[in-house]
């Protein structure tokens, strides 16, 4: 990653002698406010530096892009993984207004599961279902903001099945609860910028004991795929201080919902008796419903 920020950043400074002074004004912002282009359209980008949209979309060509969405997912790709959460809420402050942030939000994560809907391959995806059911033991792990969604997916998945253990912060180490993982064993691991160092080293502590190793994460360049056998994309842009989770969940509800069909008459009967005792300990509230005059 460092070294591909380096690439084109070295690319601009290059040909920095070459750009026309419009051109140069951009490169002068991109070099030292990288982490805002990132996420600004080429009209904004123009304003900031007092240029043309069309100059922006030429300084994009020269650059060897064949236009400014190019470049600016370039931008996007160097500094995801390196962003504060200070930098973040500075970003956000840029990107959503107060009065926009309910519509700027959904749009987002409309686009996210779009684009995770085009890039997810469908093959692993049946890979991971029948390594699910292949398993002697799953393991799932999910820190920091991942948290949920490995809590959401082990919650779910210990009500078809009764092999799954949701690894994360506690007592014991995060070693200590994969000790005894082995070759029959499947760990899933989930994980989006900024990626959690500890959820990489469990990934490759179960690849050297011979496990199936499956991640869930962003792209095929994240950390996460470098250790797993099997990768499911799903996108989580979002420039704020909040991570975008919609997707990653959208898929993870896919897979509750493919293993699930493969064990209708397990779950019928498990929902039936939890329904019971649901109903006997009073673990749900219900409206009433209004009497007829």
């Amino acid at each position: 990653m460092e070294e591909n920020k380096q690439d084109l950043m070295r690319t601009i400074q290059m040909k920095f002698p070459r750009l026309s002074k419009g051109q140069k004004l951009i490169a002068e912002y991109i070099l030292k406010h990288y982490d805002k282009a990132a996420f600004m359209t080429a009209a904004k980008l123009g304003i900031s530096v007092g240029v043309s949209e069309s100059t922006v979309v030429r300084f994009a060509n020269e650059l060897g892009f064949s236009g400014y969405p190019k470049l600016q997912k370039a931008l996007q790709e160097l500094i995801k993984t390196r962003l504060t959460t200070v930098q973040r809420l500075e970003l956000s402050n840029d990107f959503i207004s107060e009065e926009s942030a309910l519509k700027g939000v959904l749009k987002s994560d409309m686009e996210n599961i779009r684009a995770t809907l085009e890039k997810i391959n469908q093959k692993n995806f049946e890979e991971v279902v029948n390594s699910i059911f292949g398993a002697k033991k799953i393991y799932v792990i999910g820190l920091r903001s991942s948290t949920a969604l490995a809590e959401f997916l082990g919650f779910y998945l210990n009500l078809i099945l009764d092999n799954v253990k949701i690894v994360g912060y506690g007592i014991s180490d995060i070693f200590e609860q994969i000790i005894n993982i082995s070759e029959d064993d499947l760990l899933i691991g989930i994980g989006f910028p900024r990626y959690s160092s500890r959820t990489v080293e469990a990934l490759n502590f179960a690849q050297s004991r011979g496990a199936k190793v499956v991640a869930l994460t962003d792209s095929l360049l994240s950390p996460l795929a470098a250790k797993a056998d099997v990768t499911l994309i799903a996108q989580s842009n979002m420039a704020s201080f909040v991570d975008s989770l919609v997707a990653p969940l959208s898929v993870i509800n896919a897979l509750i919902i493919a293993v699930g069909m493969k064990e209708k008459q397990k779950i019928s009967n498990t929902f039936n008796e939890l329904e019971n005792i649901w109903e006997e300990y009073k673990v749900y509230s219900y409206v009433e419903k209004e009497e007829d005059n």
